[in-house]
């Protein structure tokens, strides 16, 4: 059984966002930031209240901006999807989870250290370039499930 409901429409989507926002770290690094954005989706809580498909969760708008830098900018995000990163996006959709991301529901790229703290939620480590973030303990029960 899939983590999350999906359409052939939500792969494509996902595979643009995980290559316009990774693809210089690799399949691996596209992956974590995949499972990401499925976290947000099963999440339910904090900034990730009433999403419901990966379409709310790749087009969210906090604070006036788009949630992703990626849809924020155009670049990478508006070419079409590959067959490798549809690939890597249905693994996501489906099962996948790797530490760190595993439970995260932010990231980002500094351009230093990896601070231990974004937006109050705790460091749960990197991977090349981007920094992973998964919520302080007790405050978003659906980041955890499966």
């Amino acid at each position: 059984m899939p983590r999350v409901k999906y359409t052939d429409k939500d792969v494509a989507l996902m595979a643009r966002m995980m290559r316009a926002e990774a693809e210089g770290e690799g399949k691996l690094g596209m992956l974590m930031v995949g499972n990401v954005i499925v976290n947000r989706l099963k999440a339910n809580c904090l900034d990730f209240k009433d999403l419901r498909s990966i379409r709310d969760v790749i087009f969210q708008v906090q604070g006036g901006n788009f949630s992703f830098e990626a849809v924020q900018k155009g670049n990478v995000f508006y070419n079409r999807a590959r067959d490798t990163e549809k690939r890597l996006a249905r693994q996501n959709l489906e099962y996948w989870r790797q530490h760190p991301s595993k439970f995260a529901l932010w990231y980002f790229n500094p351009y230093g250290a990896c601070p231990p703290e974004w937006y109050g939620q705790p460091f749960t480590g990197q991977f090349k370039k981007h920094c992973y973030y998964e919520p302080e303990a007790n405050t978003c029960e659906g980041a955890y499930s499966w």
